[in-house]
């Protein structure tokens, strides 16, 4: 689990200890002796942890354990001061149109987080340390770059050379790219165009890895004494991490320190990265203003809400002042805005309690109401839009500040909740500093950081947060409620007490009604009622059926008329490989790729020399259909249409996919072109009964794909018997909606993967419609003698049904859990990454990429490696270089990709001569270039 460390002003301390104690944070202050740098703020945050957690290790063996996240978010904030109690890391943001799964309390830290924790996730082991700044967002696009091994990776983006004069800067030289040469701080443009003949330049985003190597290295610089294990003076000294460290990092560092000289440091340039930062009230509005616009295609943007300008936002907020083109720039947080507020442009307005004010803000005026003490007092502060630092713009302030830093100056009044009224707050907003001659209470910038009291601005902000998702959830047509994390939005519902909203109409989109049945359903779980879980069975019931019968229904739109096709003494013969998911598995399952798409890399092959899955179709004389298993050994009889719809309840049975393939043919009313009566006056129309053998020679939970390919293979057998004309792109479709008929879901890959040959990237576009473009990759790394005798097939005897897997995961979906929908993306980056890993032909490259599909896998369903499993992990981890179970995991065939040819001979020894169970064993297997194949006799 990732540890999150930050340290934060000190008022924030005892509230985020309690507010965030779910969160996994851990806060500390910089010691109050004064200032101790960046670096010595690394440090003493890092000491404190260190601590806290009561270990008896030394720091070093501390630093080796968990991956942990240090965001610097403990500074006075002296030009953003809206936020200057919490530091501008947990600085409220608005949801944006264009995105899923954010939530509605979101704060800026929520989401720098997700690259933070990609990083991790990405980087080489022993890289587990990250040091970012608290007031900046990056963004990127696409997959992360690769992460090379280096004691200290520094991240940068690319700039033009007069906006990185403004920015520390890494230089690499272009023969070693991704090695950092020196940091320069600031540098002019024409020291920049010096350098740039031979090196490359990147500015320095505050994004830095460590190993603990490299950490230790701080605190020895920050006076750490290794054998008291402490600080002499109980705190670190002053160090700077981005200037004194960071500029004696580097091949040739423009400062000398032996050991940090020697330390190992790469760079890396974030692709298609973005620059945002929150550093003062401009910059607030102005970067969510260009997040909130980044998507202009209207196909992807959720929200059909349009401003009068694009520069309004109002979060955890009651605004009944209508605003209209003449306003901008205006940020109202935790606020109350009557209907009487005069409202000009440039405004940051946050933590104005209920009133029925009549006020003017003049523009470029800001307002804060700040609650202080155990009691009701507030301090009302008015500052300036562009420097809250010095008196408001026209007020002749000079006879009370003449110079200096009046930031320790109590110039802000406190008052009573009932001395609040509208002619006090016009007064101060004219005349900020009315306060000469009065007896109320003063307090200063700096103290005011001191004195807020968070758990009443918080309950504040709580009480209007409730309000504005009892109103977006009304307003659904035009807010970004069924966008949200709607587990997170359950779980404010539950606590906030909010009754559920309106059931939404029919006629409202298909999607929507899938996430508003999901939602009532994670509400009614969260209660812990006994009766309210049982009706949300049922909503969660009608959302999977919602979905079910959506995509069935596209099978009704081409109905179809089963003709005859062969002669009397003719069997028609499929078969089909099975398939091998290398990368992208889950982006395929619906409702996923219905609003994203899928990418999938899979590959088709066969076992011992032979397609495992079969099936026989041939004409007989009883007008009546036959259904035989042949590795089952069993058989039935259907002469009923009733017996045919009967797949559902055969659900797990030998023939529940040949019932539902048939009716899918036509031999059932809803499918078919011509309507009978009777299942045998169709079949005596069509000419003969049918007998329909299958032979499944793979295990059930196998993680091979085997039931959607088996029915791919029916369908496809069936469609040449009958006449269908079904292509394999329809026999494909088909199985999607088979699997909908059976209620057992599952996306497309499976088909696909067996149904076509060889190795192959499968891309989906959204939409219900679902038909994956094939493109194929080279097969010779896995054809190459040396290298196939590397890539091992092991069947480990552990089975686990997907079943119950996708309906969890699914159900993620349903609710657009974060979580879920992060990872899902990164899946889909990755079976790009893979399939480029293919197209240049190296082993090494596929093995580790197929290695990370299983780690990706792991962090999707944390069930998905069972400890059976790992045990056999453990068992030849030395011999190989990656490996991973196919399928939804947790049993079934493992992929193993071995070191050279002689560490597969030491796995295959090592398994053989102890088998996991009476059913492990290694099977051979070859690509299979065709795919389903079909003849007759």
């Amino acid at each position: 689990m990732l540890k999150k460390l930050l340290t934060i002003p000190p008022s924030f301390k005892k509230f985020g200890d309690e507010y965030f104690a779910h969160e996994n944070y851990f806060f500390c202050t910089d010691p109050p002796s004064g200032k101790i740098g960046s670096g010595g703020g690394t440090v003493n945050l890092l000491y404190e942890a260190f601590k806290n957690e009561s270990s008896e290790d030394k720091i070093d063996n501390w630093l080796q354990k968990d991956n942990r996240l240090i965001i610097h978010a403990g500074g006075q904030s002296r030009r953003a001061p809206a936020y200057a109690a919490v530091g501008k890391v947990f600085t409220p943001m608005p949801i944006f149109r264009w995105k899923r799964g954010q939530q509605i309390d979101q704060s800026l830290i929520d989401l720098q987080i997700p690259l933070f924790e990609d990083i991790l996730n990405n980087a080489p082991e022993g890289l587990n340390h990250l040091v970012a700044s608290g007031d900046v967002l990056i963004r990127t696009e696409g997959a992360l770059p690769e992460i090379p091994d280096a004691d200290v990776v520094c991240f940068g983006l690319w700039e033009q050379a007069e906006k990185a004069s403004n920015f520390g800067v890494f230089f690499s030289q272009k023969s070693a790219p991704k090695e950092l040469a020196f940091t320069l701080q600031k540098p002019s443009a024409e020291r920049l165009q010096e350098l740039q003949p031979d090196h490359l330049f990147y500015i320095d985003i505050g994004i830095w890895l460590f190993k603990p190597k490299a950490l230790k290295l701080i605190f020895d610089r920050c006076g750490w004494d290794e054998a008291t294990q402490s600080f002499p003076n109980g705190a670190p000294s002053f160090y700077d991490m981005y200037t004194t460290f960071g500029q004696a990092l580097g091949n040739n560092p423009t400062l000398k320190d032996e050991a940090i000289n020697e330390l190992k440091v790469a760079v890396v340039p974030l692709p298609k990265g973005e620059f945002y930062h929150f550093g003062n009230s401009a910059e607030l509005i102005e970067s969510t203003s260009k997040l909130q616009g980044l998507v202009k295609n209207q196909e992807e943007i959720w929200q059909n809400k349009i401003k009068p300008t694009p520069d309004l936002f109002t979060l955890n907020a009651v605004t009944k002042v209508e605003l209209t083109s003449k306003n901008s720039h205006i940020w109202v947080e935790n606020s109350w805005i009557g209907p009487q507020w005069q409202l000009d442009n440039k405004h940051i307005i946050t933590g104005a309690p209920e009133n029925n004010w009549q006020l003017t803000l003049p523009a470029q005026t800001c307002i804060d109401f700040i609650p202080v003490g155990e009691g009701n007092e507030y301090c009302v502060r008015i500052y300036d839009f562009y420097n809250p630092q010095l008196p408001k713009r026209g007020m002749n302030a000079d006879h009370i500040f003449n110079a200096g830093d009046w930031f320790y100056e109590p110039v802000y009044e406190v008052f009573k909740t009932d001395e609040l009224n509208e002619d006090v707050v016009q007064n101060l907003i004219y005349n900020p500093f009315s306060y000469v001659g009065s007896q109320r209470r003063l307090i200063s910038a700096a103290n005011l950081a001191n004195e807020v009291n968070l758990f009443r601005q918080y309950a504040q902000r709580n009480a209007y947060l409730k309000l504005n998702m009892a109103g977006i959830a009304s307003n659904w047509k035009r807010s970004v409620f069924y966008q949200l994390d709607l587990k997170h939005a359950a779980g404010v519902y539950n606590k906030s007490g909010l009754e559920l909203p309106a059931e939404l109409p029919a006629d409202a989109p298909l999607l929507t009604r899938l996430h508003d049945q999901m939602f009532r359903s994670e509400v009614l779980v969260k209660t812990g009622n006994e009766g309210k879980i049982i009706e949300a069975k049922v909503y969660e019931g009608r959302a999977f059926s919602l979905l079910g019968q959506t995509i069935i229904e596209t099978a009704k739109t081409e109905l179809v008329e089963p003709q005859l096709n062969v002669m009397s003494d003719q069997i028609v013969w499929g078969r089909s490989p099975i398939r091998l998911d290398l990368a992208g598995g889950w982006t395929d399952t619906p409702p996923n790729c219905l609003i994203n798409g899928g990418k999938v890399l899979n590959l088709a092959v066969e076992l011992n020399g032979q397609p495992p899955l079969q099936v026989f179709i041939k004409p007989s004389e009883e007008f009546a259909i036959t259904l035989r298993s042949i590795d089952l050994g069993v058989k039935e009889d259907v002469t009923t249409y009733e017996q045919l719809n009967d797949y559902n309840g055969a659900i797990g049975s030998a023939f529940s996919i040949p019932k539902a393939a048939l009716c899918l043919a036509g031999f059932n009313p809803e499918f078919s072109e011509v309507r009978y009566s009777s299942l045998r006056e169709q079949l005596e129309a069509f000419g003969s009964g049918i007998e329909i053998s299958l032979l499944a020679a793979i295990p059930k939970g196998s993680g091979l794909g085997t039931s959607s390919i088996l029915a791919s293979t029916v369908l496809g057998t069936l469609s040449d018997f009958c006449n269908l004309k079904w292509d394999k792109y329809m026999i494909c479709s088909r199985t999607l909606v088979l699997e909908q008929m059976l209620t057992t879901g599952g996306g497309w890959q499976d088909q696909y993967g067996g149904v076509f040959g060889g190795i192959k990237l499968l891309e989906s576009k959204p939409g219900i419609i679902q038909q994956p473009t094939v493109r194929w990759a080279p097969d010779h790394i896995f054809t190459d003698a040396t290298n196939a005798s590397s890539v091992l097939l092991y069947y480990t005897g552990i089975t686990r049904m997907a079943k119950n897997i996708l309906a969890e995961i699914v159900k993620g979906m349903f609710l657009n859990g974060n979580q879920y929908l992060r990872i899902l993306e990164e899946m889909n980056h990755h079976a790009l990454k893979t399939y480029e890993a293919f197209q240049y032909g190296n082993m090494d490259d596929v093995a580790h990429a197929v290695g990370k599909s299983w780690k990706l896998n792991q962090r999707l369903d944390s069930g998905t490696n069972t400890p059976e499993t790992q045990a056999i992990i453990d068992r030849i981890a030395d011999y190989m270089v990656s490996c991973k179970l196919l399928g939804a995991g947790g049993g079934g065939y493992m992929l193993i990709f071995a070191k050279d040819a002689a560490a597969a001979a030491r796995i295959r020894a090592t398994l053989n001569a102890n088998p996991t169970n009476k059913r492990a064993r290694f099977v051979d297997w070859s690509i299979s270039k065709d795919g389903f194949k079909v003849s007759r006799s």
